[in-house]
């Protein structure tokens, strides 16, 4: 098995969570201020740049065995915020839906060596999608409260 068979299961599982909560989201929902300039749906188009970030970085590894680099990855966010303010919400839900299923079939893919470089790279975030994505839906699910 090229991916351990937990973190396939958890990255579905995730995925799956966080398809049924953007069901579940309403309009006002997705407007949730979360701080700092965050909203729900903020959170969400966060989610999908991140899961696109790992789909394109590992397509490429696989393809030409360029590895990933993580340099400076902390001040994307804050580069990116403003224009996931300005993607309108229903959209950002539905790339991070997208983004979600997409990462979760390419790690499902990929060969058992190129798992392996991730992995002995300490990138096993890479892979492990379900963790961020994880951290991001309890969030909006404490915002939105019993709602969502």
């Amino acid at each position: 098995m090229p991916v351990d068979q937990t973190i396939l299961d958890d990255n579905t599982a995730q995925t799956r969570r966080l398809e049924a909560l953007v069901a579940r989201l309403s309009d006002a929902d997705l407007a949730r201020d979360l701080g700092e300039g965050w909203t729900v749906a903020v959170a969400l188009a966060h989610l999908a740049f991140w899961d696109g970030r790992a789909v394109y970085g590992l397509r490429r590894w696989a393809a030409d065995g360029t590895p990933v680099s993580d340099a400076d990855d902390h001040i994307l966010n804050e580069a990116l915020l403003s224009q996931w303010r300005a993607l309108p919400p229903r959209r950002a839900a539905e790339l991070a839906v997208a983004g979600a299923r997409e990462v979760t079939a390419v790690v499902e893919g990929l060969s058992e060596q190129v798992a392996s470089d991730v992995v002995a790279r300490g990138l096993d975030w890479l892979l492990h999608r379900a963790r961020h994505r994880r951290d991001h839906i309890e969030q909006i699910e404490a915002a939105v409260g019993g709602r969502a």
